[in-house]
C-alpha cells in the first residue's frame, strides 16, 4: 500500500544528508560569524554508519522512495562517500541517484563516484564574478575551483548537469543573465532557488527575495523562454525552455509559488533524524530504535507513523504569518539536512 500524508502526497524523494560539515561559509545557509573554527560539528559516532543509511533507504524504498539524493553540507567531506554510493546504488528500486555538491572537491572524487554507480550531479554555483562568489561562500573559493568541478564532470559523462543558483537582491541577481547565456552554451540545466528563510540563522529579509517571475522577465528579455511542461509529480521546479532549442532553466519558487501541495520529499539527517519539510521544527529520531536493536518492521512502523501525520506545508502560510511570529519559529538549518 503506497504510503501517503494527511494531504494525499506519496514518499517518493529521499534526501540523504551525509554530514553537517561545509567547506562553504554561505552566508544563506552557513554565515561565517556563526559557523566559525570554534563550532562543533557532529561527531563521527553520532553520525549513522554507511551501514545504518543503506538500510534506513532500503526501508524507505518499500514504503515508496524511488530517488535518492545525497546532500550535506557537503557530502564530498564524508570519507569514502563511493562507497556509500555503491551500496545505495545496489539497492533495488532505486530508480535515481544523485549528489548536489558544491563541486570543489569532485575532480579527485568522480572516478570513484561514477564507478560506484552515481547517476547524477547537481552542483551549486550562484554567479560567475569571482568577487561575488567569494562574498557569497564566505571566501572559501573562487568561482575557477567550481567550473573545473564542472569541466571534470562534464568529462566524465554527467551530462547535462543541473546548476542550483541562490538568487538575492542586491547581492548577485545583476549576473543572471550572464549566468544563464554561460550554461545555455554549455547545455547545463541553470536551475534558479528564491532566496529562502530556512533556519534561524541567515538573517532572512522578504526584500531580498527576487520572485522567480522576475527572474523569467529578465532572462526572457535576453534569451527568449516558453513554459515547458513538468517532468513528473512532486517535480519542485517549474520549467521554461528556451524558444531556439538551446535547451531549459528551472526556477524554484518557494517563497513566492509554492510547491508544498506536490511535495513528496523525506530528508534523513545526519545523525538519524527523518524530517517530512526543509522548515521543520523537530525531526523523529531512528537512530535511537536503530542501535537498540530494533527490527525492520519496527522502523517502518516509525516511518509510516511520522509520514501518515505529515501536514507540512510552511511555505504556503509563510505569507500569513507576522514577521515575529515567522521569526520566533525554530526551523531546523538547512546545512543540516540539505537542501
Amino acid at each position: 500500500m503506497t504510503l501517503k500524508d494527511q494531504y494525499e502526497r506519496p514518499l517518493r524523494d529521499l534526501r540523504i544528508s551525509v554530514t553537517d560539515r561545509c567547506n562553504f561559509r554561505c552566508p544563506y545557509c552557513m554565515p561565517a560569524e556563526i559557523f566559525g573554527e570554534r563550532y562543533q560539528f557532529l561527531p563521527k559516532p553520532q553520525l549513522l554508519t554507511f551501514e545504518e543509511i543503506a538500510r534506513l533507504t532500503r526501508i524507505l524504498v518499500r514504503l515508496g522512495a524511488v530517488k535518492a539524493r545525497l546532500t550535506g553540507g557537503e557530502p564530498l567531506l564524508r570519507q569514502d562517500i563511493e562507497e556509500l554510493v555503491a551500496m545505495l546504488a545496489a539497492i533495488e528500486g532505486v530508480d535515481d541517484l544523485a549528489m548536489t555538491t558544491n563541486a570543489y572537491l569532485l575532480p579527485q572524487k568522480l572516478d570513484a563516484l561514477k564507478a560506484a554507480g552515481l547517476k547524477r550531479l547537481t552542483i551549486s554555483l550562484d554567479t560567475l564574478d569571482d568577487e561575488i562568489f567569494r562574498r557569497m561562500n564566505g571566501g572559501r573559493s573562487g568561482v575557477d575551483k567550481v567550473l573545473a568541478g564542472i569541466a571534470a564532470a562534464e568529462a566524465a559523462g554527467y551530462t547535462p548537469l543541473k546548476i542550483n543558483a541562490v538568487v538575492q537582491r542586491g547581492v548577485n541577481d545583476h549576473t543572471l543573465v550572464e549566468l544563464a547565456r554561460f550554461f545555455k552554451e554549455r547545455g547545463h540545466i541553470l536551475r534558479f532557488i528564491e532566496y529562502m528563510d530556512v533556519g534561524n540563522k541567515n538573517g532572512w529579509r522578504m526584500d531580498e527575495v527576487v520572485p522567480s517571475a522576475e527572474i523569467v522577465e529578465r532572462i526572457h528579455a535576453e534569451l527568449p523562454l516558453e513554459p515547458a511542461a513538468g517532468n513528473y509529480f512532486g517535480e519542485v521546479a517549474r520549467r521554461y525552455r528556451y524558444v531556439d532549442g538551446g535547451g531549459e532553466i528551472g526556477l524554484i519558487s518557494s517563497v513566492t509559488q509554492p510547491f508544498c501541495g506536490s511535495c513528496t520529499r523525506m530528508r534523513l539527517s545526519p545523525e538519524g533524524r527523518i524530517f517530512t519539510c526543509l522548515f521543520a521544527v523537530e525531526g523523529t529520531d531512528l537512530r535511537g530504535p536503530l542501535r537498540a536493536g530494533a527490527a525492520d518492521d519496527e522502523i517502518e512502523a516509525i516511518i509510516r507513523a511520522t509520514w501518515g501525520a505529515r501536514i507540512d506545508r510552511y511555505s504556503e502560510i509563510r505569507s500569513s504569518l507576522t514577521d515575529e511570529v515567522r521569526d520566533r519559529r525554530k526551523k531546523v538549518e538547512m546545512y543540516h539536512i540539505g537542501g
